[in-house]
């Protein structure tokens, strides 16, 4: 293969068959195992005009069957063979083609609902957005009350309710810098704007969590918004992730992670599970176990520190003041506190395992923990709880050191 990497499907049966490639819609199927490479791109027939192809090219495995494959060019291909054959199963969906170098009239984004096989939507380039119910048989075009033309950078149907479609568009080309975000209940034929209050950028995606039906994440041309509400209200994220193009955003349900692909900042990766944590009451998320290491606080190599311990402390705080942190023994003993300032909202602390000089009296003396080579004496193996209080509450955690 050559040229620029483009889209990627991974055959959830089977991870070592992947379909990717590279720009124009030149694809291929690959397995990993044996080295087979096979090439993919869906051909016109004769006398047919040449089928048009994006310049990233919008590829996608059917949820209902893996065998089964989409392509967008001008016109939505179908394999049933994972890319032997192709069959067109829509006229072309887009307002025609126009000249130069760079194709133009394409499908630039494909989704399928998960209810229902042959539900399936389409945006292109020129700003059609394209609804098929029955696998190709009809189409309809869902017309919104966004500005005509400007490149529909994503639709995604919902995977909490059949008839809910979300859609973005993308106006840099056209010097139009607003935010065109929409989500429609019924299949298209009515839209609401979502995402007004947010500074105006060109947004490239919106990804729905499959399994919080109120949570919504936007990725725009410099940041990432999130939305706990189903779109009414968003908040930048924006801690340790700098302005920066957003092309694609992914959640991993078995580990609830959110995973942010930029363009030319890599991936960036956070765990959602603290958003859980959003309410009214004061409420600290569980602690992950920690695996202790004889290396903690050991001076290393002469240019390097060894590594200490960071357990991260998540907890929500309806208003903002001073916090308590407590830890104890299993014997109920106080071995760390200390105070801090919390702010309103969700919090993120960070402790670093270690026993104050006052809580080493809880330990009997033959089973007080050695400092390690820097003088700090960390938490041993064994189970200890954290407390957490402030002005609006108190909340308990139990931490593991395995």
């Amino acid at each position: 293969m050559g040229g620029d990497g483009m889209q990627i499907q991974i055959d959830n049966r089977n991870s070592n068959i992947v379909y990717t490639g590279f720009q124009f819609g030149n694809y291929f199927r690959l397995n990993r195992e044996n080295g087979d490479r096979t090439y993919i791109q869906p051909k016109h027939k004769l006398g047919e005009s040449p089928y048009r192809f994006n310049w990233q090219t919008p590829i996608l495995l059917s949820s209902h069957n893996q065998d089964i494959l989409y392509l967008g060019g001008n016109k939505l291909m179908r394999s049933l063979d994972q890319g032997d054959t192709w069959t067109a199963i829509s006229p072309d969906l887009t307002k025609g083609g126009k000249p130069g170098n760079v194709a133009y009239g394409t499908i630039t984004t494909i989704s399928e609902s998960k209810f229902e096989f042959g539900l399936i939507y389409a945006g292109t380039d020129d700003g059609l957005v394209q609804l098929t119910k029955n696998g190709g048989s009809t189409w309809e075009q869902l017309d919104g009350p966004w500005p005509e033309d400007l490149w529909v950078s994503r639709v995604t149907a919902s995977s909490h309710k059949k008839s809910r479609v979300y859609v973005t568009l993308n106006g840099y080309r056209w010097d139009d810098f607003q935010s065109y975000v929409y989500k429609s209940e019924d299949y298209g034929k009515t839209w609401e704007r979502l995402a007004t209050s947010i500074p105006g950028s060109p947004v490239n995606v919106i990804t729905e969590h499959p399994m919080k039906e109120d949570y919504l994440f936007i990725g725009t041309d410099n940041a990432t918004y999130a939305s706990l509400d189903q779109g009414n209200t968003w908040t930048l994220l924006s801690g340790g992730m700098p302005p920066v193009a957003v092309h694609d955003i992914k959640i991993q349900p078995q580990t609830n992670d959110l995973l942010i692909g930029t363009h030319g900042r890599s991936i960036y990766l956070a765990n959602l599970n603290a958003l859980d944590l959003v309410g009214t009451e004061f409420k600290m998320a569980s602690i992950e176990d920690l695996r202790f290491s004889r290396r903690y606080g050991s001076r290393g190599f002469l240019w390097s520190n060894g590594p200490t311990p960071k357990i991260q402390i998540s907890y929500f705080n309806p208003t903002a003041g001073k916090v308590n942190l407590e830890v104890k023994n299993e014997a109920g003993k106080t071995i760390y506190e200390t105070a801090f300032t919390s702010d309103q909202g969700l919090n993120f602390y960070t402790y670093d395992g270690s026993i104050s000089k006052a809580g080493l009296k809880a330990f009997k003396k033959g089973d007080r923990p050695v400092p390690a080579q820097n003088g700090v004496t960390y938490l041993p193996k064994g189970t200890y709880t954290v407390h957490l209080s402030g002005n609006s509450g108190d909340s308990k955690e139990t931490l593991v050191v395995k």
